[in-house]
């Protein structure tokens, strides 16, 4: 049985497409690029943004970092709360915590706006800790980075990862996973592309919210 759960936010509790999208739109635009249409948007939303932003649009590492400065712009004021939480994910971590699991989030946006989301959204409570990346954007922004961070505050020993399980729904969670010696559960109710998980490596999959919770609920 696992008894440590450690969350992905966007796209494994939220659904952030909305102000993530817009937010990198503004960011674009002040490059001059013009993007409107948000679905090519959607790989930004798991991923560091610098590497999306040097990725999927071509620009140095400098620029990188300047196009972040901008999406927070924007994100930090309306994008933040342009998200919904996904259906049944309330439910699933009142379970889970009735059962004595301990639950946490390891995710690679900024600490700061991830506790602001799930207080907005009333998620929160049922957290013992909460992981995120620097606001720089220079340190512990990969998702090994920031899973590291969080055993650690959670005070989990080498001897006591087999009861640990990551859950998440882009690769960068497996690969996180993977790298720490962790377990992972990939979800595809997220953004990840057809077969992105098992390629991944992902030790289990699930498809839906309800399949997550039945299967945390019996491992």
């Amino acid at each position: 049985m696992y008894r440590y759960l450690l969350f992905d936010l966007d796209g494994t509790l939220t659904d952030p497409k909305e102000g993530i999208t817009r937010s990198v739109q503004h960011a674009l635009r002040r490059f001059g690029i013009e993007e409107p249409d948000t679905d090519r948007l959607t790989p930004f939303i798991g991923p560091p943004l610098t590497e999306s932003f040097q990725k999927y649009y071509g620009l140095s590492e400098e620029d990188s970092f300047r196009a972040v400065d901008y999406y927070r712009e924007r994100f930090s004021v309306t994008g933040l709360f342009e998200n919904e939480v996904l259906p049944g994910i309330p439910e699933t971590l009142e379970a889970l915590s009735g059962e004595g699991k301990i639950l946490a989030v390891a995710s690679s946006k900024p600490e700061l706006f991830v506790n602001r989301i799930l207080e907005k959204f009333g998620l929160a409570q049922w957290f013992t800790e909460v992981t995120g990346a620097t606001m720089d954007e220079r340190t512990r922004t990969t998702k090994p980075e920031v899973i590291r961070e969080c055993l650690k505050r959670l005070g989990i020993p080498e001897e006591e990862k087999k009861n640990v399980l990551m859950i998440g729904d882009r690769r960068h969670d497996v690969e996180g996973a993977q790298a720490c010696g962790l377990d992972s559960l990939g979800v595809y109710f997220g953004y990840a592309e057809e077969g992105e998980l098992e390629k991944a490596g992902a030790d289990f999959i699930v498809s839906t919210v309800p399949e997550m919770k039945a299967f945390l609920l019996s491992h």
